[in-house]
């Protein structure tokens, strides 16, 4: 088959032919339809996580028809139309047992502990445990983007946050994570105040559903504050870093109002210098969000059919398995991407 193959960390991926992968007992094997390309996929490139070994073929969000399945799967056949969790769950642990497979110990990540789905291919494991039924009416672009973006946002501000309606919402970084975290923003009627050091992106926002947007860029952490608190005199209730900066971080944590809640799901490369005196002295929350369990999935698909979400209007590029190497590398030495980008590999006819 072919999969995009990174050989050297930071160096540009090959597009070759690869061994096709092998389904376990409780597996299945993808064959790919449309899958997304995501900044964490530019952190698995760059070396950052230490469970990649190389050779390896990144890609963690998509969405593909059931090729062949392992003698111990029940739920699924060969011909279904599924996506997963980018975090799938052994089923087994304490974690799963108490509903939170989303931090399974005995995880695993397609394209990242294993390879991944920039390929024609992609091998799942337990697989009754992961797989998620697809409706044949939702576009490729949109069910690969439910398996991260949409997911990770959702979970964070809905099951880790409580967002509730009139409440505000700070989004720092209109990327894909971002974009997704104010459309979810919008459908629960909160406020939305997005933060980027883009024009372009900052319109995306604005059409999106964002109230308020600020340009962060030339600013320092005093500045934008003051920014955010022109349109947020009080504070936000909830706030989030889309982006994975230590300036973000600091600056999600000082907008909140009093017993705030701040979300991070933006990937760092380092851990931050946490304002502790405010987190202690508002009674701040702080709480991560890592993907969401296919358990839950059902609430997030009714809101796409719904029409509350519409993953279909982060798109603004389409490319082929051809193409990922050099879109890949322009993201990850800081080429700004203009919306989402996915990478339809064998798209239904």
């Amino acid at each position: 088959m072919r999969a995009v193959v990174v050989e050297r960390f930071t160096q540009l991926p090959v597009v070759t032919e690869v061994p096709e992968p092998t389904v376990g007992p409780d597996g299945v094997v993808v064959r790919v339809e449309t899958t997304g390309l995501c900044r964490s996929d530019v952190h698995g490139w760059a070396g950052h996580d230490p469970g990649i070994t190389l050779p390896h073929v990144p890609g963690h969000e998509f969405v593909g028809v059931i090729h062949a399945a392992g003698a111990d799967v029940r739920r699924f056949r060969v011909g279904d139309r599924v996506t997963v969790p980018f975090v799938c769950a052994c089923g087994r642990c304490p974690e799963c047992a108490s509903g939170n497979a989303q931090v399974c110990r005995d995880q695993t990540q397609p394209g990242f502990t294993h390879w991944g789905s920039f390929a024609e291919l992609v091998a799942l494991h337990d697989a009754d445990v992961n797989l998620v039924p697809v409706p044949d009416a939702l576009d490729g672009a949109s069910a690969a983007l439910l398996g991260c973006r949409f997911a990770t946002a959702l979970r964070g501000l809905v099951h880790q946050a409580a967002l509730a309606a009139g409440e505000r919402l700070l989004v720092i970084g209109c990327g894909g994570v971002g974009q997704s975290a104010i459309m979810i923003g919008r459908a629960l009627r909160a406020e939305v105040v997005a933060v980027d050091v883009d024009d372009d992106a900052l319109d995306a926002a604005r059409r999106l559903g964002a109230a308020h947007v600020v340009n962060s860029a030339g600013l320092d952490e005093a500045a934008l504050l003051d920014r955010i608190r022109e349109v947020a005199p009080e504070g936000v209730h909830v706030g989030m870093d889309a982006l994975g900066l230590t300036a973000a971080v600091r600056v999600g944590i000082r907008a909140l109002a009093i017993r705030g809640r701040y979300i991070q799901v933006g990937l760092l490369t380092s851990d931050p210098a946490v304002p502790m005196s405010e987190v202690i002295a508002k009674e701040l929350t702080i709480r991560g969000s890592h993907g969401m369990a296919a358990a839950d999935y059902p609430d997030l698909l009714a809101l796409v059919a719904s029409g509350a979400l519409r993953p279909h209007e982060l798109v603004r590029r389409r490319i082929g398995l051809d193409e990922v190497p050099a879109a890949l590398v322009e993201m990850g030495t800081g080429g700004r991407a203009r919306g989402v980008t996915v990478v339809d590999i064998a798209p239904r006819a």
